[in-house]
């Protein structure tokens, strides 16, 4: 797929918008009537995958209807979202989708069976993920500046680790070579844990990685902190500052996750998913367990959401192109 996509996905997100904010349905008081699955296109036991079983009890208990969770792994993704995108657009088949399936796979993937500007409507942002800067204690570098002083004067001799090519960690290691005018080397790994892995054990000497999985190593003192790739700062690391901070403003680089449905799915049905998550989110027992995730709750209005993957396409559709990142076939 091309980059000729991006102007579709601002055509296509300017009408979700303006369907929904000038929709005159009214409730639909019938919805749902029998069980709703929400498809989470990786494996179980991901931080994707707890968002949306999180989510998924709380509408259940509010509708008295079963919300099913099915990982439908496959494709980065791809295998899950095509399998929505061909779904009845009833609002009984839902994506829990991640920030990349929405903004960077129609980028990058040749072969996607569904056109992601077209096949969904947006639901709502359920949460967002902070990622954090880490690098091997090797490193010489005890901030960011002082790490940007050191990879300029290493041109290439630094390398930094992603869970594979075209993943959020690869796209923000690019944009940091974009940025700050470095250059690193990207290495591609089958997964985040071995990424993390050759990271802590000083085979790659640093990666963009979410908090809750390298915050175990920098307490640990296997992986040092430089910075955050978010507009504030963390609780859990309240001393390390955001790249901004650090003389990059408006870097950011935050993953996020949220709800889409088929396309052309009934605006109030729409409408009422996203109301009765906002409900949801705002339950402080959900609210702890995103915490235990990781991620923070972030619930939008319907054409907030559609605004924003429209703005994620285009900003990484320019990463995409200046770091010269090939489509995968």
């Amino acid at each position: 797929m091309k980059l000729s996509l991006i102007p579709r996905l601002a055509a296509a997100a300017g009408v979700i918008v303006a369907a929904v904010s000038g929709g005159a349905h009214a409730a639909d008081t019938a919805y749902p009537s029998k069980p709703v699955t929400i498809i989470v296109p990786f494996g179980a036991g991901g931080v994707a995958d707890a968002i949306a079983r999180i989510v998924g009890q709380k509408l259940n208990e509010a509708w008295n209807v079963p919300v099913i969770v099915e990982n439908r792994p496959g494709a980065s993704g791809n295998l899950g979202m095509g399998q929505v995108a061909r779904a009845a657009p009833d609002g009984y088949t839902l994506a829990l989708a991640p920030a990349g399936n929405l903004t960077v796979n129609p980028l990058l993937y040749t072969n996607l069976n569904f056109d992601t500007a077209r096949a969904f409507a947006p639901v709502t942002l359920l949460a967002t993920s902070p990622n954090i800067l880490v690098v091997n204690p090797s490193v010489p570098a005890k901030d960011f500046k002082s790490f940007v002083e050191y990879a300029k004067s290493k041109p290439g001799n630094l390398n930094f680790a992603s869970p594979g090519a075209g993943s959020g960690a690869h796209l923000a290691g690019e944009l940091l070579n974009q940025v700050a005018g470095v250059k690193t080397v990207h290495i591609p790994y089958n997964g985040m844990a071995p990424a993390v892995t050759d990271v802590v054990a000083g085979n790659v000497q640093m990666m963009f990685a979410g908090v809750s999985t390298v915050l175990p190593f920098i307490r640990g003192g296997k992986l040092n902190a430089l910075a955050i790739a978010g507009p504030k700062r963390l609780p859990q690391l309240p001393e390390v500052p955001t790249v901004a901070e650090s003389g990059y403003p408006g870097f950011d680089v935050t993953s996020w996750y949220g709800l889409v449905a088929p396309a052309k799915t009934p605006p109030e049905v729409v409408a009422k998913l996203q109301r009765d998550i906002a409900a949801a989110l705002k339950d402080p027992a959900v609210r702890r367990k995103f915490e235990d995730q990781g991620v923070d709750p972030a619930n939008t209005t319907t054409p907030e959401f559609a605004a924003m993957i429209h703005d994620e396409s285009r900003k990484w559709a320019d990463i995409v192109k200046t770091a010269g990142i090939k489509p995968i076939q």
